[in-house]
């Protein structure tokens, strides 16, 4: 049975235009942690369980993250910024050259993972001598490990823009390809560490969530390797219902942040009206 997605009420967020550099020089002296206290943020959450697994409803919510955080659903966040519109409407445009559907792509990730990372990253504050006087800080703690794990190929378009967002970061790159008959997972090339370390916060870059096969087989070989549902948030360009409740079914816990929802995948497996194949169109080939 085809799952549906429902209209919500427009929503406003009140999230600030993204990082595009370094947060720079971290003073050794300051070394008290703490959590970063929960801005409001406004956006379309997207709630799957095992007790509602025949349809997908999109509830308007008006929350913190800390408070969203409490429980075991999978959530999906679409935040309804005017940036993330403009640039999935480019990349949906079949006329779009490959140039801009790359650089589109990349700015796409860069504005999806600043709300992912919103009340996550952890920090550390203190006192640091400006040239005009003492000013109370509080800087991303760069000693807490932050994993990108783009997948092969068009990830790597999604999360080019992500060691410039997100300090101290490490890229480990998994090729995983889709089989065009089965649409069954097939894993090429496995750039893993084989054992994160605890407390590791992941983000897992995949433009297309069409049936789910794909991420699934990510997911999998991440939790083996020691991170918790709740310690990864996916960053994707579309996603579609077929992979949400297999995603929502497997990984309960999990944080999924998307440009759009589109409500269909194909026999072929592609998501409609999607935007057709993101590594094909990113790289030119």
């Amino acid at each position: 049975m085809a799952s549906a997605i429902n209209n919500c009420c427009p929503l406003r967020c009140i999230s600030e235009f993204p990082l595009s550099h370094s947060l720079g020089y971290l003073p050794l002296h300051l070394s008290a942690s703490n959590r970063n206290s929960g801005d409001t943020i406004n956006n379309k959450v997207l709630r799957l369980d095992g007790r509602n697994r025949r349809s997908i409803s999109v509830n308007c919510s008006s929350t913190t993250e800390k408070r969203i955080l409490s429980g075991d659903r999978m959530l999906v966040f679409v935040p309804p910024h005017p940036l993330i519109k403009h640039w999935v409407s480019v990349l949906r445009n079949e006329q779009t050259p490959s140039p801009v559907f790359r650089n589109a792509m990349a700015e796409l990730g860069r504005l999806l993972m600043y709300e992912a990372s919103r009340d996550w990253l952890p920090t550390i504050s203190g006192d640091i001598q400006s040239p005009m006087g003492v000013a109370s800080v509080e800087f991303v703690d760069p000693r807490e490990h932050v994993a990108i794990i783009p997948i092969l190929r068009a990830g790597l378009a999604l999360a080019e823009h992500a060691s410039s967002l997100l300090p101290a970061t490490k890229t480990y790159h998994l090729g995983i390809s889709r089989d065009e008959e089965t649409l069954q997972p097939t894993i090429y090339l496995n750039k893993l560490p084989d054992k994160f370390p605890e407390g590791s916060r992941v983000f897992v870059v995949d433009p297309m969530l069409a049936t789910g096969g794909t991420l699934v087989a990510a997911l999998e070989l991440i939790k083996e390797r020691g991170v918790d549902n709740k310690q990864i948030k996916v960053i994707s360009a579309v996603a579609a219902p077929p992979a949400l409740k297999k995603l929502g079914e497997s990984f309960p816990g999990l944080h999924v942040y998307a440009g759009i929802l589109d409500p269909t995948v194909n026999d072929k497996g592609f998501i409609i009206p999607g935007l057709g194949d993101a590594g094909d169109r990113s790289f030119g080939t």
